[in-house]
């Protein structure tokens, strides 16, 4: 009876799911040690990544329930037990990359979690270094995960701003958690003013990234990158937009690009305008990829419209629309929707999903065997 060479087997295994992986552990030491080598958890995320399989997305509702939606073709959800199980605690997150989402909870501790194997890990807490003085000052704390190939580390991003009277931003500091150390240090402080609406780094170029102002009078809105190798900080150049008809726009990474999406309205309707990044740093290249008349949007509530990712032939981009409204001064999902609009065709197709809540966040995941090695307390369900 033949059987397969060991090279023809990995082969095979690096083309499978993460779950039929953690199954397939049990054939042999062989296999569950060939699963488990680092050397094949990086090859089975680089294909994952360039072939855009095992991607999913991964819900928030109601505070504390996760759910999963496979993106490329979504029609029903899974519910996804996070670190804290059955404890209907607010948690929030940080930030997704290459299977790790980073969270963090109403008690402000942190965890790394893998979904896709279970294991999660309680970041070391670390104190917000002011002086007692300051306590009695407002502040605001600012978020982003990532990789850095360089150091095959990933890193946790933590600024923190107090603010005083008449919008004065009285001190800043800036810490990064590696997982590789797993310790706190402190960076070189920023010199700009963060959205308090924008709180989580979006991760592009091996970069996390946030709009931002100069200054803390300005109306102008920036964009600042933080490169996860250098550990520095740099603005980057804006598309020309029209900001005077402006009423929305956020930045999103897609298909490994920093995306810039403008939503303004023109006469009786609203057009979605996404830019993209082509290479990085570049003001020249930026390139409209998107230009979406929308009438459909119910016009006495502003949309929050963003492209999630490219499908999986990169012919389609799907987006999530948020309507919302405002109350007691604070903005309000009233209900989340997702659409496939067609780059070539210029149609706009809606999705249908059993099980989908209202009002929801959505964040894109690739499954992965990326293992959370860190001497902090582990915590699997």
């Amino acid at each position: 009876m033949a059987t397969l060479s060991h090279d023809l087997a990995i082969e095979i295994l690096r083309g499978l799911s993460v779950k039929d992986l953690l199954r397939f552990q049990c054939v042999s030491k062989l296999w569950c040690s060939s699963i488990n080598d680092s050397y094949f958890i990086k090859l089975h995320l680089s294909d994952s990544l360039k072939t855009n399989t095992n991607h999913s997305l991964i819900l928030r509702k109601s505070g504390y329930d996760f759910v999963s939606v496979n993106y490329d073709s979504p029609k029903t959800t899974q519910r996804l037990n996070h670190p804290l199980g059955e404890q209907k605690k607010p948690v929030k997150i940080l930030g997704s990359c290459n299977g790790l989402l980073a969270l963090i909870d109403d008690d402000n501790r942190i965890f790394l979690w893998n979904p896709s194997t279970r294991k999660s890990q309680v970041l070391p807490s670390t104190e917000i270094d002011f002086s007692s003085a300051s306590s009695f000052f407002p502040r605001s704390t600012y978020y982003g995960f990532g990789y850095d190939p360089i150091s095959d580390d990933y890193k946790l991003v933590r600024m923190v701003q107090l603010h005083g009277n008449n919008k004065r931003y009285l001190h800043s500091e800036a810490k990064v958690y590696s997982l590789r150390s797993n310790c706190w240090r402190r960076i070189k402080d920023f010199c700009f003013y963060l959205i308090l609406h924008r709180k989580f780094g979006i991760l592009a170029n091996n970069a996390l990234h946030w709009m931002v102002f100069k200054t803390p009078q300005s109306w102008k809105q920036n964009l600042v990158g933080f490169d996860l190798g250098t550990e520095e900080f740099r603005f980057l150049e804006l598309p020309d937009l029209c900001l005077d008809k402006l009423f929305c726009y956020d930045i999103k990474a897609m298909g490994g690009f920093i995306c810039l999406t403008a939503t303004y309205r023109e006469l009786d309707t609203v057009v979605v305008d996404v830019w993209i990044m082509k290479e990085y740093g570049v003001k020249e290249s930026w390139s409209k990829l998107i230009s979406w008349n929308e009438p459909h949007f119910i016009p006495r509530f502003p949309s929050l419209v963003v492209p999630l990712a490219f499908s999986k032939n990169g012919d389609k981009v799907l987006f999530n629309i948020s309507y919302k409204c405002r109350n007691f001064g604070k903005w309000y999902n009233l209900r989340d929707k997702f659409v496939w609009y067609d780059l070539w065709g210029e149609r706009v197709e809606k999705v249908e999903i059993r099980g989908i809540p209202t009002s929801f966040d959505v964040h894109f995941y690739v499954e992965s065997l990326v293992p959370i090695n860190g001497n902090a307390v582990m915590i699997n369900n």
